[in-house]
Order: C-alpha cells, then sequence, then structure tokens
C-alpha cells in the first residue's frame, strides 16, 4: 500500500486546483508561489505522476490530477465538518435580567460570579427596578418581580418560599423578647405594598391592638435594611433578603414567628426559542439558590 503524501502538500495541491493557479494558492495559505510550487514538485514525485500542466497563465490539472482532486477535497471538507462539529467552541449567549434593585442588590450580585464561572458559554447583563409588572423593554429576557404572580407572561415561576421574618438592631432585640408590645412604641419601617405584614405579624405574636403608623416608610427592603442596620428602626422583611445581615449579625431577629407573605418574588422569561436553553439553565440556578 503506498503511503499517504504530506498533509501540507495535499493541501497545497487541492488550493491549487480550486485556483488553477499557484499564486492564488500561495495567498490563501500564506505562503510564497515558490514554495507552493516545490510542494507540488514533491506530491508529484512522491505519487511518480504529473497533476498539473504548466500553461503561460497558471496551472491546469491533468486527468489523473483531475480524478485525484475530488477525493482530496471532500477529505479536506470532512475533516473541517468533523472539526466544526466536535470542537467549536460554545455560542456565547447574552442574556438581559432586570430585577427589583433589592433582590438584584442582595441576592443576584454578591452570587452571580458563581454563576457565572459554571455557565462560561452565557453573558449576563443585570438592570434594576424599584416596580415593574410587565417587560415594557423589549431586550428584557428575564424579569425578577415581586407581586402575586398573575401578570399575563407565558412563563413565570415562584422564587423562595415566600416567608418574612421581624428584624431589628441587636440592641433593641432583648427589648422586644422581654414584651413583644414594646413594638407599639417602636420605630416600624414599613415597606410599600407590604403594610398588612404589619397586622398580620401583631397576630402572630398575640398582639390585640393595632400596629402603630411607620416611623418611617421605604420603597425597597434594600433601603430598610440599610436604615435598620445603621442603629436604628425594625421592619419585616423577606428573608431572601435578611439572612446576610442576620449571618453577620448587623441586624437579629428577636422572634422565631415569620410570615408567609400574601405576595412573592417570581422570574418571568419572554419566549424566546434562540435563547430558551440558557434562560431554562439560568432559572434553575435561581430556583436553587432561592430555596
Amino acid at each position: 500500500m503506498r503511503p499517504l503524501p504530506h498533509v501540507t502538500w495535499l493541501r497545497a495541491f487541492e488550493a491549487c486546483a480550486r485556483h488553477s493557479s499557484f499564486a492564488a494558492a500561495a495567498d490563501e495559505l500564506n505562503l510564497t508561489p515558490a514554495a507552493i510550487s516545490q510542494q507540488i514538485k514533491l506530491l508529484e514525485q512522491s505519487l511518480e505522476m504529473k497533476l498539473f500542466k504548466r500553461l503561460p497563465k497558471g496551472v491546469e490539472l491533468t486527468d489523473i490530477g483531475q480524478a485525484y482532486a475530488q477525493p482530496v477535497r471532500k477529505s479536506f471538507q470532512d475533516m473541517q465538518l468533523a472539526t466544526n462539529g466536535l470542537f467549536q467552541p460554545k455560542r456565547k449567549t447574552a442574556l438581559h435580567i432586570r430585577a427589583s434593585i433589592s433582590f438584584g442588590v442582595l441576592v443576584l450580585a454578591p452570587r452571580l460570579h458563581e454563576f457565572r464561572a459554571q455557565h462560561p458559554e452565557i453573558d449576563i447583563s443585570l438592570s434594576t427596578t424599584v416596580w415593574a409588572d410587565r417587560m415594557n423593554d423589549a431586550t428584557i429576557d428575564i424579569d425578577i418581580r415581586y407581586g402575586a404572580g398573575d401578570w399575563p407572561d407565558d412563563e413565570i415561576w415562584p422564587l423562595g418560599s415566600g416567608q418574612a421574618s421581624l428584624v431589628c438592631n441587636p440592641s433593641d432585640a432583648a427589648i422586644f423578647q422581654r414584651d413583644p408590645e414594646a413594638l407599639l412604641e417602636a420605630d416600624t419601617v414599613h415597606i410599600v405594598g407590604s403594610e398588612n405584614d404589619w397586622s398580620l405579624m401583631f397576630r402572630e405574636l398575640g398582639i390585640e391592638r393595632k400596629p402603630p403608623k411607620p416611623w418611617m416608610q421605604m420603597d425597597s427592603s434594600l433601603l430598610a435594611l440599610q436604615t435598620i442596620a445603621s442603629g436604628r428602626g425594625v421592619a419585616i422583611i423577606n428573608n431572601i433578603f435578611s439572612k446576610q445581615y442576620l449571618a453577620r449579625n448587623t441586624l437579629v431577629s428577636p422572634f422565631t414567628h415569620t410570615l408567609m407573605t400574601q405576595q412573592n418574588f417570581f422570574m418571568a422569561a419572554r419566549p424566546n426559542t434562540q435563547k430558551q436553553d440558557s434562560i431554562d439553565v439560568f432559572r434553575k440556578w435561581l430556583t436553587a439558590l432561592t430555596h
């Protein structure tokens, strides 16, 4: 069996056959015409057969050269297809995620580096908003919202268990533990949209009087947490937001009582066949993170 010629000779032969020119083949392969001519000469010597007719302008395949060019070209095409199919890097997918400011700052931002390490093929763009109930921006792929989950979006998934606890500065915790009714005189911070949580919490604690008027009112849990962490106030906060403050002992929860909040966080996704696999990957990661 005749040994196969050197692959560089075959590559030069295939390019020359396609262009009918040593010069054009040289340009394609970033070689000099002299180098191409030498490789064709070595190939012809190896095969003991002339593959080209040298013409005043360019070259022309001989009959045997024409017959040989077709399987050589197909072999290179097959190798290219196999290389692309098996070894081509995964294409990048860009996901634009919008989240409530509290969720973005307290849940996503500290952990997104973990997602990127696990899925480098997915580029993340994160933006925040205070309130949102629809995807009014065509560039948004995933929207993380707080509410009842009754929006008209086709794809919506709950995040977390929807539980909230009362949190306060460590210096105030003992006061409330000794006498829960001390909350009637406390500096309560109410979060817009969750005002009814105070009546529910008072019922859980056995306090029969109405909650006091708010000392302050905030439009996000992030603002409430930062306010209380500065040294004053008490609020009812979703557990997915307060747990890092509790872990650092910046804030404490004086009671074991928790509330099932009337609303919860949800992930809504815009249908997109090209990005659906990446959306599913992010949803599974985020669901595991919040449960």
